[in-house]
């Protein structure tokens, strides 16, 4: 298998889940992970953790086991965290939560299958579980990501599109993300310069990347200066050291 690998999730969790995915890391590996805005429920190590939306770069130790690891995880979209966990999703911002503590009732039974199963069956196990949660995304929160996502979008006005009030929204986006649309603006912010940088065609670029200024410009930022502190603030890189591996999750 390749290191790491997304998969479509059932269609019934087309809403509040982004995808499932494998990864693979071969000994010594050193993994980097930059926020995107969502939560993950993963498979680490044997233990099942809820991963919260990240305000800053998590860089994991070089592992020195003589075998590849192999991890499993779920993610689920901006604004899905808080219905699918019943608690607010700020209670696990930029933390590794132990899901036995957020889900009493079924965490520890759930562990033990994911013990027993092979890969295949453990995301399957880790869909069907978050599927019985009945859990609906915050269409406000939803809403209001996308609208962030746009270049020179700003809160005041997100809110006003969307009947409510700059403090309703914070508090909302608080509670089903784990933190506020200031933090998630820089987020989709972030998401766009990638999308630029990859050659992967978005909404903003038909795939050639163009000068780092430009790409600065283009996915919002103030200026280049302003784009080289935000790189370094949220993945710990320069932009021209992050781009050149950087590729887009599912988020």
């Amino acid at each position: 298998m390749t290191p790491y690998r997304e998969l479509a999730p059932p269609a019934d969790l087309l809403p509040v889940v982004a995808c499932l995915w494998e990864h693979e890391a071969p000994p010594g590996h050193e993994q980097r992970i930059i926020p995107d805005g969502c939560v993950d429920l993963i498979r680490l190590d044997g233990e099942l953790v809820v991963v919260g939306a990240d305000t800053g770069p998590v860089v994991s130790a070089a592992g020195v086991a003589p075998a590849p690891s192999r991890t499993s995880g779920i993610r689920l979209r901006p604004g899905a965290a808080g219905a699918v966990l019943g608690i607010p999703a700020s209670e696990v911002r930029d933390q590794r939560v132990p899901l036995t503590e957020v889900w009493p009732d079924v965490g520890p039974a759930l562990a033990d299958a994911l013990d027993a199963a092979d890969p295949a069956g453990r995301l399957d196990l880790l869909a069907r579980t978050v599927l019985r949660r009945k859990a609906q995304r915050d269409g406000l929160v939803a809403a209001a990501a996308r609208r962030l996502g746009e270049p020179g979008a700003r809160i005041s006005g997100v809110a006003g599109d969307l009947g409510v009030s700059e403090r309703h929204l914070h508090r909302r986006t608080v509670d089903a993300v784990g933190y506020g649309p200031k933090m998630l603006g820089r987020v989709a912010r972030l998401r766009r310069l990638i999308g630029l940088s990859s050659g992967r065609p978005t909404s903003h670029s038909s795939g050639a990347p163009a000068a780092l200024a430009d790409r600065a410009a283009a996915a919002g930022y103030a200026s280049q200066a302003h784009m080289s502190d935000e790189v370094r603030r949220l993945t710990g890189l320069t932009p021209v050291r992050f781009l050149e591996d950087a590729t887009l999750t599912a988020a």
